[in-house]
């Protein structure tokens, strides 16, 4: 429609949508107020549409704005990814690494990949975005992040872009303070959990769910129970004698302080999978996933 697309009034409309409001992507931007006001309105006018309303916070955008985000995320992701692959070197002596993953996966199974990657690559900016299944496959779709290792409930219904690998099995198990064990030894059946002081995660997150679903089918009522929302801080209450903890055996596997109850009823279980999207892996994000989680991608 125009033979000159000006790149640079989309990008202001990125801006302030992104921030929410005039002044902020002003600041950020390092321009005035003044200045991207003037741009939105010549985007407004090019395109014969109103883009955002303003409110007492600052702007929301119009439902044609709300539209026009989605392709000019897609294009500036594209512009990204093509800028890395040009910027990227076969030594990785630069570039970046953005990974998406819960803070349990990168505390307990995936840092030390991490550590040895860095160690290898020191010139390689690398950074861990944690968030709910939604939150990390808006940043993967919008090029935001490079993978995400998750778990299973992430697997439903994903995006035909999207490939997925899994890479290893993980199950829920009840544990206790190892000196403690005398104490809890007499659970052998979830049914006996009733009238024992449980740390647990908190109600509403997936593995609280998945309990839940176990504990309402087999008709349990718990009736003492402190929530809490990290398996770090799970492990600290019962650490503290607060009571009997649920978490991913393989968190406490091999430390001396814990022991695992194990029950008849069959807990919850998962799959940790590597989730990406292969038109937008760069040179960093490929050789890592090569070296670290011993997967060719084709």
């Amino acid at each position: 429609m125009f033979n000159n697309i000006n790149l640079n009034l989309y990008k202001v409309f990125y801006d302030v949508a992104q921030y929410g409001s005039f002044s902020k992507a002003a600041e950020f931007t390092y321009t005035t107020q003044s200045s991207i006001s003037k741009s939105i309105k010549k985007l407004e006018e090019q395109l014969g549409t109103q883009l955002f309303y303003r409110n007492s916070h600052g702007v929301e955008l119009t439902e044609n704005g709300k539209e026009l985000l989605y392709y000019v995320e897609q294009s500036y992701g594209n512009i990204m990814t093509a800028e890395r692959l040009l910027m990227e070197t076969d030594s990785l002596n630069r570039g970046k690494l953005n990974i998406g993953l819960p803070s349990y996966i990168s505390s307990f199974f995936f840092f030390d990949k991490i550590e040895k990657f860095y160690k290898q690559y020191p010139n390689i900016e690398i950074t861990l975005m944690n968030g709910s299944r939604e939150y990390l496959l808006n940043l993967l779709n919008n090029h935001k992040i490079d993978f995400i290792i998750y778990s299973s409930p992430i697997f439903e219904n994903l995006d035909k872009d999207l490939e997925l690998i899994k890479l290893y099995p993980i199950e829920y198990k009840f544990f206790c303070r190892k000196d403690k064990y005398e104490k809890y030894k007499h659970i052998k059946d979830i049914k006996d959990l009733e009238n024992v002081p449980l740390v647990l995660p908190v109600p509403g997150s997936n593995n609280r769910r998945f309990l839940d679903e176990i504990l309402i089918k087999k008709d349990v009522k718990i009736k003492r129970a402190i929530n809490i929302h990290t398996s770090e801080g799970i492990m600290t209450a019962v650490k503290n004698n607060l009571g009997v903890g649920y978490i991913i055996e393989d968190i406490i596997k091999g430390d001396d302080t814990y022991k695992c109850i194990n029950i008849k009823t069959k807990l919850h279980h998962e799959e940790v999978a590597l989730i990406y999207n292969r038109k937008f892996l760069t040179k960093v994000p490929l050789r890592f996933i090569e070296e670290q989680l011993n997967i060719k991608i084709k």
